[in-house]
């Protein structure tokens, strides 16, 4: 539990680090979560690291378990007035322990996609610790929790080219840990990263 915690520690830090030079114009740019903005991605995180799980159960049964409402609220919440306190209200919670609920890779995995989804369409590259992707990739493809993650990779073979994770029987996709779990957790813009023949299979289920 202390190296989970440790390590979606130091995922927050360098996100932060990443994005303290950018212009407002970037925190605007579209991130590779659905329609929110990089700015929203970073007020998502903070929301994250804030509410526990008694005040998420209160929010999503006041927004009648309707999830997108739930999150909206959030973002507006941890919002700044300025992307600058947003960005602060991201960095008073890097060392938050708090969560909602669910086991700890599950949120390991919401800060590495997460921040893998505001740095991709910034340009910006970061590799975190391959045994720490290795855990998240080992999470999404065993279960689905917060992204369908098992469901998209079934009847596939997943290899990872610069660590041990593997998985799965069927036709082989490879690549990187990083991509590899991007992929299970449904952002595309990773398909270019993969190889093999199960790569269209993947792109073709659309999850």
């Amino acid at each position: 539990m202390n190296a989970a915690w440790s390590a979606i520690h130091a995922e927050r830090a360098a996100l932060a680090a990443d994005l303290a030079p950018l212009s407002d114009a970037e925190w605007r740019r579209r991130s590779l979560c659905g329609e929110w903005t990089v700015e929203d991605v970073v007020a998502h995180l903070t929301a994250a690291a804030s509410v526990g799980p008694l005040r998420w159960i209160r929010s999503i049964v006041g927004a009648r378990f309707d999830a997108d409402l739930h999150n909206q609220r959030r973002l507006a919440e941890h919002r700044g007035a300025t992307p600058a306190e947003t960005l602060e209200r991201f960095r008073a919670v890097v060392t938050s322990t708090t969560a909602a609920w669910g086991p700890l890779p599950a949120w390991l995995g919401e800060t590495v996609v997460h921040g893998e989804d505001v740095r991709r369409p910034l340009g910006l590259t970061r590799t975190p610790p391959v045994e720490v992707v290795t855990t998240v990739a080992r999470f999404y493809a065993a279960r689905d929790f917060a992204v369908n993650s098992r469901t998209a990779v079934r009847g596939l073979r997943l290899e990872a080219t610069d660590g041990p994770f593997s998985t799965g029987e069927g036709p082989l996709v490879t690549g990187t840990t990083l991509a590899l779990t991007m992929a299970m957790a449904g952002r595309r813009a990773y398909d270019g990263d993969l190889t093999g023949p199960g790569v269209e299979v993947l792109q073709a289920r659309g999850l």
